[in-house]
């Protein structure tokens, strides 16, 4: 009889299992599996630790939380699904998604203002390249956009354009909250979390990859920054 009450309670859980791994999204899956193991060892050693045992549940408790903590520790590091960093000039408010790499912006002044550009038309954005050409951070922001979406679009510009592509514009005082917008992080982060930020978007932005120089630039400064702060703080 106990045989097949155990029988039936284990192949019960093998169905709650399967049904769990059905109708969980993968990622949740993935997260859960992390804390499986930790948690079926602290609870073997605390079993062991109650029934005597403690020569052998003890250490089992122990390697389990340090699991535990490992498994807490990459959870935080890794990115959130739907994050992105924002970088702001004068003209433009730019957002680089983390998970697909795409950019799109708000144009926050002149003939364009409160306009995304992902739904302006190229003879729109071309427009506004020539009214940001006397701002040279808004004017790199923009050209980081067009390579992405327009590749060949500096072969049909006017001669008189390109002198823009050769200023490197001065970027202002960088402030706390800006620097974590421009990381994609929350106030707080820990310095893991900042380094692998700025190492997911170095290799989504890096000018060797095809990137954009002003935005390598100004996630190094974003990443100084706050690594400077928390040694200044610790």
């Amino acid at each position: 009889m106990t045989a097949l009450i155990a029988l039936v309670g284990t192949l019960g859980f093998a169905a709650l299992a399967v049904w769990y791994f059905v109708v969980t999204p993968p990622a949740q899956v993935a997260t859960a599996l992390r804390y499986v193991g930790p948690g079926a060892l602290g609870l073997l050693g605390a079993a062991l630790t109650f029934t005597g045992r403690i020569g052998i549940g003890a250490p089992l408790l122990f390697f389990a939380y340090a699991l535990f903590t490992r498994a807490r520790r990459g959870a935080s590091v890794r990115s959130t699904p739907g994050q992105h960093s924002t970088v702001r000039s004068a003209m433009l408010e730019m957002m680089l998604d983390h998970d697909t790499g795409e950019m799109d912006g708000m144009v926050l002044g002149g003939t364009f203002e409160g306009r995304r550009l992902g739904e302006m038309s190229d003879a729109e954005l071309m427009d506004l390249a020539r009214e940001v050409d006397d701002d040279a951070e808004s004017a790199q922001l923009l050209e980081a956009y067009l390579d992405r979406r327009m590749p060949g679009w500096r072969d049909d510009a006017e001669p008189d354009d390109g002198a823009r592509q050769r200023r490197t514009p001065e970027s202002g005082a960088m402030t706390e909250q800006e620097a974590y917008q421009i990381l994609g992080l929350e106030p707080g982060a820990s310095v893991a979390d900042i380094r692998k930020a700025h190492r997911g978007l170095m290799q989504r932005v890096h000018p060797d990859l095809g990137g954009s120089s002003f935005l390598a630039q100004r996630i190094n400064e974003a990443k100084d920054f706050l690594l400077r702060l928390h040694d200044e703080r610790s």
